[in-house]
């Protein structure tokens, strides 16, 4: 049962004593029977002013929000609550409410997966309890939300050691009905830990429940038992008992229980739930060898994952759980290779790469449109997003038909923004071609190899323009490899790298060497596998940068909008070389020599140094140049890779960091976009989310080709092999010429750190 909806029915047992049923407030009623959507209309029409309303009323108004997931409303509510406490006004029925504004925004930052926010914010709460010694029901929800949010956070020891507070909170007369919070926030915490045999020794534990039935049924009459409040109170405790169940391996009682819930109508009201149970339902048929039916579960676990945009996780405070969607992936893409469907499992490894593509930019809103009909883009836009609040809104009991022609609007809209602006419809909605589409961008010269991992299951998919073969490979310790390898790459003197190249050959290309009789290779990497300079690989005798012309694509679907761009102006370049940072640390000397060195290669160019190399300049020149060359440096943050990007010199207008994010909103058409000192650092390996995020801004920018470092090399080396390139454009195509640049290079330094950081993105012409 819901918390504070125990504390409101106690408040009320001692302040309205045996008149309850006939002075019980309206907005309590609402409450009580979970009728939130009411109850937030019933505070709406009351409340015309928020900052002119008492603590006792936007109390509820924040609570309606905060259940319905109303976010865009739930905060300006809470900022209002906190001015009215800070004043003094701190009441709801004579307790003491000052904790609920920052308890309310713990439990909506772990639904964003913000749990530093989470642990922030009930940190705050716990200390305000203590030091106010509020009523005992706030310190079992705050221990509740530091416990869970500091194992959702990784942080084990903080985690268990707020476990062990909360198994404390004595629940005993006269707070029997206190237990069941108190057994259920353990629960969570322990779901959120993985100790599911603790979750599932707490949730059997629950035995506060009956006794606070009663006594609610004393104040309202009403019996709290009915559909209204199951798919809110009841369905969540349902999955964390059939969960801990399955993980303890009490695999028979999880499958009855988790077939009972499925066939419940009001399941699929509640997403988030849905598609952990449908996953699991297909595990568990996975484990009793019926490929079939896992795969069938799987697939309608997906479809729920894919009709939204967003990856706030709304279910996370009541489960004590995150659900991995890509696991989800994985495990279908594995049951379809078993059972022979490889074209089918290629697509769905597109499908996972774009999911998370579109969780990558899910935040992201003001996208550059690049058709002529932008206004009614832009239009579709905001009926989709409109779409997606309503779909996160959690009504008590929505109409059955009104949810089927949310969802059929849904589509509609999804078709009309495919059919209108492709690419955009890729960025915010998974959408990915299917395995014949994509052999059909291939060229007759090339051979597509696209890597696909999941822990240590790791495959490779072999195309060419008319077959497709999906490879096992040995994915045991690949990431420690590619750390290693990375990192051996740091001292140009050592030949510790060449063991470690030909480790990494053995496991990733030998197996597929036969397949690969084309001269040019198109490689798709996955996850960390954007970090690895695969021209560097060594097959014993020579590299694969010998054998090859290879470019690089953050997925194979991204060919559907490369192919019809033509730019039509002069090959000329825009070149900005070692902007000013105001920190001498960060001059790059040789970057500067490079990027005049390659200017004076074209007669129009135009060449920015120091304080003219500003963003602003940038932003007002590129769309003229066909090419863009930067010699700056570039920033990574793993944790917001849209904030990632390239340092230029700030001045007025901007700030100088040309952020992942702006690339997404600009618009470039350039050709070519070189990143010439750019770094990801060689021994920091993140989940590659930062490396396709950047490259695949510049291509939605409408850049054709992107030219980027993996690590910063030697400014001298840099410009020699950069000179080389812009020298070799004029003979050759894209990836033919950093081909022989790198070549070239290699003939002077055989060692890769000075050759093997460049990697082509997008079209090779």
């Amino acid at each position: 049962m819901d918390a504070f909806l125990k504390i409101l029915t106690l408040m009320l047992l001692v302040a309205i004593g045996g008149c309850a049923v006939a002075l019980q407030p309206e907005e309590y009623r609402l409450i009580q029977t979970s009728r939130y959507s009411e109850l937030e209309k019933l505070m709406e029409s009351r409340i015309t002013q928020p900052s002119s309303a008492p603590t006792a009323q936007l109390f509820h108004l924040c609570y309606a929000y905060s259940k319905l997931k109303r976010y865009n409303k739930l905060f300006p509510c809470l900022d209002q609550l906190e001015k009215n406490i800070e004043k003094g006004d701190r009441n709801v029925f004579f307790y003491d409410f000052s904790a609920t504004p920052s308890l309310m925004r713990a439990e909506a930052d772990i639904e964003f997966g913000d749990y530093t926010k989470a642990i922030e914010e009930s940190t705050k709460a716990y200390d305000m309890v203590l030091k106010k010694n509020l009523y005992r029901q706030f310190r079992i929800f705050a221990l509740t939300a530091m416990g869970l949010s500091h194992a959702l956070n990784g942080d084990s020891g903080s985690a268990k050691k707020y476990a062990a507070l909360l198994e404390e909170v004595g629940t005993h007369y006269p707070f029997n009905t206190l237990e069941t919070d108190k057994v259920t926030g353990l629960a969570k915490v322990y779901m959120a830990l993985g100790e599911y045999d603790k979750s599932l020794d707490a949730i059997k534990r629950d035995q506060g429940g009956a006794l606070f039935r009663a006594l609610t049924d004393v104040i309202t009459g009403a019996a709290l038992t009915g559909d209204t409040l199951w798919a809110f109170n009841q369905l969540p405790k349902a999955f964390i008992l059939n969960k801990s169940l399955l993980e303890t391996g009490q695999v028979k009682e999880a499958k009855e229980g988790y077939d009972g819930l499925l066939n419940r109508p009001e399941i699929k009201y509640n997403g988030d739930i849905y598609w952990m149970i449908l996953f699991d339902r297909g595990r568990i048929a996975q484990q009793e060898g019926n490929l079939k039916e896992a795969a069938e579960f799987f697939k309608q676990a997906i479809e729920v994952i894919e009709q939204q945009r967003s990856t706030i996780n709304t279910e996370a405070n009541k489960i004590g759980y995150v659900g991995d969607k890509q696991k989800v992936y994985h495990h279908l893409i594995a049951a379809l290779l078993s059972d022979g469907q490889q074209a089918m499992a290629f697509e769905y490894v597109e499908r996972s790469k774009s999911r998370a593509l579109v969780d990558l930019l899910a935040s992201k809103k003001d996208f550059a449109i690049r058709e002529t009909n932008e206004q009614q883009v832009r239009s579709l836009l905001k009926e989709l997003e409109a779409l997606e609040v309503e779909a996160k809104v959690q009504e008590t009991t929505p109409a059955p038909d009104r949810l089927d022609q949310r969802r059929s609007l849904d589509t509609r809209i999804r078709e009309k923004l495919k059919t209108s602006a492709p690419e955009l419809a890729s960025l915010v909605t998974v959408t990915a071609l299917s395995a014949r589409e994509i052999q059909s961008h291939v060229q007759a010269d090339e051979t597509l190899v696209e890597y696909y991992y999941y822990g240590e299951d790791l495959h490779a998919f072999v195309s060419t323009n008319d077959t497709l073969k999906a490879v096992k490979l040995n994915g045991a310790n690949l990431i420690t490899e590619i750390e290693q390898f990375r990192a051996s790459l740091q001292d140009p003197r050592s030949q510790e790298y060449l063991r470690l190249s030909q480790n990494l050959y053995r496991k990733l290309i030998r197996p597929i060497e036969p397949l690969l009789n084309k001269p040019n290779l198109i490689l798709v990497p996955h996850g960390m596998l954007h970090y690895l300079p695969f021209n560097a690989l060594n097959a014993g005798s020579d590299y694969l940068v010998d054998r090859y012309s290879i470019r690089i694509l953050p997925s194979a679907s991204v060919m559907n909008y490369l192919k019809d761009r033509n730019i039509h102006k002069a090959q000329e370049v825009l070149a900005l070389g070692n902007p000013d940072l105001d920190d001498p640390r960060f001059n790059l000397r040789h970057a500067q020599e490079e990027a005049t060195a390659i200017a004076k290669g074209f007669p129009q160019a135009k060449l920015l140094l120091r304080g003219e190399a500003t963003e602003t300049a940038f932003k007002k020149l590129s769309a003229g140049f066909s090419y863009v060359h930067f010699a700056t440096h570039g920033f990574f943050e793993s944790a917001s890779p849209l904030n990632s990007g390239l340092f230029l010199a700030k001045d007025s207008e901007n700030d100088g960091l040309l952020t992942v994010d702006e690339l997404y909103s600009l618009r470039l058409d350039a050709d070519l976009v070189t990143l010439s000192a750019c770094e990801t650092g060689l021994g920091k390996i993140n989940s590659g989310d930062d490396v396709v995020g950047l490259s695949r801004g510049f291509l939605y920018a409408g850049s054709n080709t992107i030219v980027a470092s993996l690590w910063q090399v030697e400014d001298q080396a840099t410009s020699y092999l950069m000179t080389e390139f812009y020298a070799n454009l004029k003979k050759n195509n894209k990836r033919d010429a950093l081909r022989e640049a790198q070549l070239t290079a290699k003939k002077q330094h055989e060692h890769p750190f000075f050759w093997a950081a460049f990697q082509l993105t997008g079209t090779a012409r």
